[in-house]
C-alpha cells in the first residue's frame, strides 16, 4: 500500500506540472525531454518570431525553467575583483516576466571566488534551476542550494555541502530534482560522493547515500516502480537506481564510460541510462531486478556505439533521440527493441552539441553550440523542417512551454513564439 500510494503521489506532482504548461525542470515536465501539449514555433532567426529577448549578464549554461507567468535563470556574474587567477562572482537568480521579458526580481545567493577552476566551455553556474509553483530552487553546487518564494524572498539555504573538486578542473554542473516533498541533490567529485535527498520544504537533510563515484555531471530521474519511486542516476562505476523514501541502492549496473554527463530518460517501465566519453554504451533497463544486473535479464537492450556524452537522450513515445558524442550527428532508436530508425546522421548547420534534444507539437528540436537550431519531424523517418538561429553561441538546453519556446544563449534570453 505505501508503494501505491508513493507512486500515485509521484505521478500527480508530475501531472501537476505538465498539465500547466509549465517547464518547471531541466528536462522539462516528465524528464525525458518532451513538452506533450506544447505547439511552439518552427521557425525563428535572431529577428523573427522573438516575441523578446533581454541580456542576462555573467555566464551560465543551466536552462531556463518556466512555472505560469514566470521565467527563472542563474549566472555567476562577475564583480570586478578577483583572487588570483578566478574571478570573484556574484551567484545570482533572475526572475523575468513570461509575457515581456521584463525583469521582476533579481536575488544574489552569495558572493565568492571558486574554489576551483573550470572548463573554458563551462561557467560557475551550470546546474539549471527547478521550481513545484511555490518555490524556486537555485543550485550553485559548491557555494550552496537557495529556495526562494515565487516573488524572490528566501526561505532557506543549504551552504554546508563543501566544495567539489571535480575531474580535470572540468567544473561543476549536476541539476537538482524535485520529487514530492524531496529535492534531490546529486554530489559526485573527486572526494567522498554522495546524493542526498533534502526536505524542500526546510533544506534539512532526509538521507545522505555515499556513492562510490568519481565526478559524475548527470542529473537524478525518478521513476514509479511496483515497490515504490526510485531514483536512477548514472556514474562512471555503475549506473544505479535508490529507493526513493530511503535512499537504499536497489540494482546497479556497470558499462558506464568516464565522466558520465547524460541524465537517464523513462518510459513505460523502462529506464534508459549512457554517456559516450572514451567510450559507448547506451541500455534499457528493467527496474525490478536488484543488486549487480549485469548479465541478467533486467537489461532489456543495450548499444556499444555512437552514444551521447554531453547531451542527454530524449524519449519522445517510443523514439530515443541522441548525438554521437558532442557532435551534430543524430541516432533514433526504437527505445522497446533498441533497434535503428536512422543511425549517425548528419544535422545541417551543427558540429558540436552541448544543448539536449527537446520535442512538442510533432517535433524534435536540436540545437548546437552555434546557436542554430534544427527542426525535424518527430518520426522514424528522418526529415528536416527548418533551420534557424539566434545569432549568439547556445550551450544550455531550450525550454518549452506552452506556445513559446526560452533559449538561453551566451548573451541572452530568447524568447520565441509567434
Amino acid at each position: 500500500m505505501r508503494s501505491l500510494v508513493s507512486v500515485t503521489l509521484l505521478m500527480v506532482a508530475f501531472s501537476v506540472s505538465a498539465s500547466a504548461d509549465n517547464w518547471a525542470h531541466w528536462r522539462g515536465p516528465d524528464g525525458n525531454g518532451v513538452a506533450l501539449d506544447a505547439t511552439p514555433p518552427v521557425k525563428w532567426s535572431a529577428t523573427e518570431n522573438v516575441k523578446w529577448k533581454v541580456a542576462v549578464p555573467g555566464a551560465g549554461s543551466g536552462s531556463p525553467v518556466v512555472w505560469e507567468d514566470r521565467v527563472f535563470v542563474t549566472s555567476g556574474v562577475p564583480t570586478g575583483k578577483s583572487s588570483g587567477r578566478l574571478p570573484e562572482l556574484d551567484f545570482v537568480t533572475f526572475c523575468f516576466h513570461r509575457a515581456d521579458g521584463k525583469l521582476l526580481w533579481k536575488q544574489t545567493a552569495t558572493t565568492a571566488t571558486p574554489h576551483q577552476a573550470t572548463h573554458e566551455t563551462n561557467g560557475f553556474a551550470s546546474a539549471s534551476p527547478c521550481t513545484d509553483g511555490e518555490h524556486v530552487y537555485s543550485h550553485f553546487g559548491s557555494r550552496g542550494l537557495y529556495a526562494y518564494t515565487m516573488d524572490g524572498e528566501l526561505v532557506w539555504k543549504r551552504d554546508d555541502f563543501g566544495n567539489m573538486t571535480t575531474r580535470n578542473d572540468f567544473g561543476e554542473g549536476s541539476s537538482p530534482t524535485i520529487a514530492g516533498d524531496k529535492i534531490l541533490v546529486p554530489w559526485d567529485h573527486e572526494g567522498p560522493s554522495f546524493l542526498y535527498a533534502l526536505s524542500k520544504a526546510t533544506g534539512e537533510t532526509i538521507w545522505r547515500t555515499p556513492r562510490d563515484e568519481p565526478t559524475c555531471w548527470a542529473t537524478p530521474m525518478v521513476i514509479p516502480s511496483a515497490s515504490g519511486p526510485q531514483v536512477i542516476m548514472n556514474g562512471q562505476t555503475m549506473a544505479r537506481a535508490y529507493d526513493l523514501e530511503t535512499g537504499k541502492e536497489l540494482w546497479a549496473c556497470g558499462g558506464q564510460t568516464q565522466r558520465p554527463v547524460a541524465s537517464p530518460v523513462f518510459h513505460d517501465g523502462v529506464v534508459y541510462v549512457g554517456s559516450g566519453f572514451r567510450g559507448s554504451f547506451l541500455a534499457a533497463f528493467k527496474p525490478d531486478g536488484r543488486g549487480d544486473v549485469e548479465g541478467t535479464d533486467a537489461i532489456v537492450w543495450s548499444v556499444d556505439r555512437d552514444t551521447p556524452d554531453i547531451a542527454s537522450p530524449l524519449l519522445s513515445g517510443d523514439r530515443l533521440y541522441f548525438f554521437k558524442a558532442k557532435t551534430g550527428l543524430l541516432t533514433c532508436l526504437n527505445a522497446k527493441s533498441g533497434e535503428s530508425h536512422f543511425q549517425t546522421v548528419r544535422l545541417p548547420d551543427i558540429s558540436t552539441t552541448y544543448a539536449s534534444p527537446v520535442a512538442a507539437g510533432g517535433h524534435v528540436y536540436l540545437t548546437g553550440r552555434s546557436g542554430a537550431t534544427v527542426v525535424i519531424d518527430d518520426a522514424a523517418k528522418f526529415n528536416v523542417v527548418r533551420v534557424n538561429s539566434v545569432g549568439e553561441g547556445v550551450d544550455a538546453t531550450p525550454a518549452i512551454a506552452g506556445n513559446q519556446i526560452f533559449i538561453r544563449g551566451a548573451k541572452h534570453l530568447h524568447c520565441i513564439g509567434e
